[in-house]
Parts: C-alpha cells; sequence; structure tokens
C-alpha cells in the first residue's frame, strides 16, 4: 500500500473520530452544562447509543495510531542509497585566522 493511501485513510479516520466525538453527549457536566448542556443528555434516550458511540471513538482511535505506524514503514525512502558524505568538504579553502591584537579601549569592560 502507498503512503498516499495510507495518508487518505488517516483523513477519513480523524474526519469521522471528529464527527463521532462531536455527536457524543458530554458526561462530566464541565463547561457544555453551563450552556444548558445538562438538559441535552436526554435527547439520546437510550443507554445503547452511548455505547455505541464510546466503542466507535476507541475503534478509530485504534485504527488512526495503527495508521500512523504502518505510515511511517510506507514512507517513500528511493534517495538515501545515493547519500555521500565522505566528500562534503572537498573544494572547500581555509585562511589562516587573523594576527592577535590587543584589545582597544572600547573592548574593555569597566
Amino acid at each position: 500500500m502507498s503512503y498516499t493511501a495510507f495518508l487518505i485513510l488517516i483523513l477519513i479516520v480523524a474526519i469521522a473520530l471528529i464527527l463521532i466525538v462531536m455527536v457524543q453527549n458530554p458526561k462530566g457536566g464541565g463547561l457544555s452544562s453551563s450552556f444548558g448542556g445538562g438538559g441535552a443528555q436526554s435527547l439520546g434516550g437510550v443507554q445503547n447509543t452511548n455505547n455505541f458511540l464510546d466503542r466507535t471513538t476507541w475503534t478509530l482511535a485504534i485504527a488512526m495510531f495503527t495508521l500512523i505506524l504502518l505510515a511511517n514503514f510506507a514512507i517513500p525512502r528511493e534517495g538515501d542509497n545515493n547519500v555521500n558524505l565522505n566528500n562534503t568538504l572537498d573544494g572547500i579553502e581555509t585562511t589562516a585566522p587573523a594576527e592577535n591584537t590587543s584589545p582597544t579601549a572600547n573592548d574593555s569592560i569597566k
């Protein structure tokens, strides 16, 4: 499977994960309860819906983690074999350092 296919799958899973998380009802109160989220928990009505959303969230998170790890192995590395670092300093001329001169009056620390 190519690297591009992994990237497309990761994007699809990421969008699905965002949508599933946004559909879930808040459980802790937090910021959403101050905006009237307390009454919204009764909209779903069925506990099975919450279980399905929880399981789907975990499944998508694990799938994303797995896809990211697999995409790491699919990264194209064709140019790595042609790297030659032995001759990188050829043609560079070095110059002798400048003569040591005594510091001037402006260089001293007072």
